[in-house]
């Protein structure tokens, strides 16, 4: 009889333990019974302060969605950190600085990111500038050299040794057998034929390109 009587004492107990109302318990006690594992704890912290913690996101962020999210990140991590994490004595500040820290994160993270995406754009508006330099550049280099190709044999000896070879008039002279004079006459007729084909801008290209007085 003392047995039964005892039995149904501890079935009892168990029931009203497996009933506790958690909506009565103080944060120090939620606290305490999450860092068990408690589920029910976890539940009654967040519908506790769901709401208040959602408009304390929204006022920093100005965004339902980045409110919700926010909110949201903080109870998982919360939760799957419960055993470790120091609570403290103050769950309502506690969870107040931790909605402020991830919004503050995700903030820093949008800088960096805004600035990585307008350091990648400036890369590559300058790239495509330089690019579009040296397609330019390289325009002008084949049309210099055609120029150069259609010149009579002898000028365009007497320029390209000026030119590439960077000798003399009088060395060029002593190359091709003939006076240093003549040579000059001939880089002189050479250059007003190329400046004719050219026009202005190419030629003086040209000139500074190739060192030419």
């Amino acid at each position: 009889m003392y047995s039964d009587m005892m039995l149904s004492f501890i079935i009892l107990v168990v029931l009203i333990i497996n009933m506790t109302d958690y909506s009565i318990l103080t944060d120090t006690d939620l606290a305490d019974l999450l860092r068990s594992g408690d589920k029910s704890a976890f539940a009654e912290i967040y519908n506790r302060y769901k709401f208040i913690l959602h408009n304390h996101a929204w006022n920093k962020t100005r965004d339902t969605a980045e409110a919700q999210d926010a909110l949201q990140e903080v109870f998982a991590t919360i939760w799957s950190k419960r055993e470790t994490i120091n609570i403290g004595s103050n769950l309502s500040g506690y969870l107040y600085c931790a909605i402020r820290n991830h919004i503050l994160n995700v903030i820093a993270r949008k800088e960096v990111q805004s600035r990585y995406i307008s350091s990648i754009s400036d890369f590559a508006s300058k790239s495509k500038s330089v690019t579009d330099h040296r397609v330019r550049e390289n325009m002008l280099k084949e049309r210099i050299e055609n120029e150069i190709a259609a010149l009579p044999p002898k000028m365009r000896e007497v320029f390209i040794l000026s030119r590439k070879q960077h000798l003399t008039h009088k060395e060029i002279a002593q190359i091709m057998g003939t006076s240093e004079q003549t040579v000059k006459k001939q880089m002189a007729n050479t250059l007003k034929v190329l400046r004719s084909k050219l026009g202005l801008l190419t030629y003086l290209y040209l000139l500074i390109v190739n060192n030419i007085r």
